[in-house]
């Protein structure tokens, strides 16, 4: 087709966007996944069956409960604490953009301390936040020292902690917690702890909550309910915190579907506690596993464990892994992991087929 208008220049994106690289998980065909920490199994058959009837009852010509009244109830229920003080989304991620959407912004900074989740910066970034990066310790763990000095100059709005810490797998001491939690009042900002592994750990930052605390606690349906593919997260913070969350999300932005599973599965609350535990008894037998190989481990409070193989580079051994059919994380770019893989905890099959699968590579 032939047009005599002349042609226009292309709108072009934000500077910052453009520059930026998206957030990826390689999804490949294989025959054994462990690189995205979803859980090995299903949810129990029994949620699948009121979900199919749940369904049915849906008013799909009318709009879902904007405010999702149910949902946040029962999940108030679940921790103890009044509706007001829950907001949920899709998934914990966009509770994380919601947050920093009301909080960050231009003008305003967000802090992390490396590595942590790539998300919380990346969607500082989305959002326009300017982004403070404090590092943690050479093991990893998180240097109270680091994060007075960022905190204190800084003055970050918002800052972020990963406990347990995505993508190693540490969890963070309830007493730094605290010590960081004191900080970030001090120059009037909001923490925000993810916990979209808490149900691993035997800590909660929940446990500070309070009514003036400037404390957000995220948590995440993807992961110990089994339902990565439903996309629901939710806060846990004060009602200050809750009624702004709900100004910047986007009208009706939690469907009636994933409303109603998120109810459902708060049915099967001990099938979920089994589940756990049963993961981290898993997560104990891949561990003994891995101590047996030349690889250095760091000790996990999630459903992952984070590795350094040697002497073979890990992007080598995760291509290798490739070869076998089996799919791990390389987190080799992550800043202090170089050569480092992550492995989520599989079912017992799974978790077998990856370690004889390492153990041939790094014979």
């Amino acid at each position: 087709m032939t047009t005599d208008r002349a042609v226009t220049p292309r709108i072009e994106a934000r500077a910052d966007i453009a520059l930026m690289a998206g957030y990826h998980s390689p999804q490949l065909d294989v025959r054994v996944r462990l690189n995205t920490n979803e859980s090995p199994v299903p949810p129990p058959e029994a949620f699948t069956e009121a979900m199919a009837a749940a369904v049915r009852r849906i008013n799909w010509n009318r709009y879902p409960d904007r405010a999702a009244r149910e949902l946040r109830a029962r999940i108030a229920g679940l921790h103890g604490v009044d509706p007001g003080n829950v907001f949920a989304a899709n998934g914990s991620n966009e509770v994380i953009q919601c947050l920093l959407l009301a909080f960050g912004g231009p003008g305003r900074a967000a802090a992390t301390f490396e590595p942590t989740y790539a998300l919380h910066s990346h969607l500082a970034r989305v959002t326009g936040t300017a982004l403070v990066q404090g590092r943690r310790r050479d093991d990893l763990g998180l240097d109270l020292d680091e994060a007075a000095v960022v905190i204190g100059r800084r003055r970050p709005a918002v800052t972020f902690l990963c406990s347990p810490n995505n993508p190693t797998g540490m969890t963070d001491d309830p007493g730094a917690v605290a010590v960081v939690l004191d900080r970030v009042a001090e120059v009037g900002g909001l923490l925000c702890v993810d916990e979209a592994y808490g149900q691993f750990s035997p800590h909660t930052a929940l446990d500070l909550a309070g009514p003036d605390v400037p404390l957000a606690v995220t948590r995440t349906y993807s992961k110990t309910w089994a339902m990565a593919g439903a996309r629901l997260g939710y806060l846990i913070g004060p009602e200050w915190v809750v009624a702004e969350l709900d100004k910047v999300a986007l009208p009706y932005h939690l469907d009636a579907m994933t409303q109603a599973a998120g109810v459902a599965a708060l049915d099967h609350v001990e099938e979920m506690n089994r589940r756990v535990a049963d993961l981290v008894a898993e997560r104990s037998r891949l561990c003994a596993g891995l101590a047996r190989l030349p690889v250095k481990v760091w000790p996990s409070g999630a459903n992952f464990v984070l590795f350094r193989p040697a002497p073979v580079p890990g992007a080598e051994v995760w291509r290798r892994l490739v070869d076998r059919s089996v799919l791990v994380r390389d987190c080799s770019s992550w800043p202090g992991l170089e050569g480092c893989l992550r492995v989520t905890v599989g079912t017992p099959d799974e978790n077998d087929t990856f370690l004889q699968a390492l153990e041939e590579i790094l014979a």
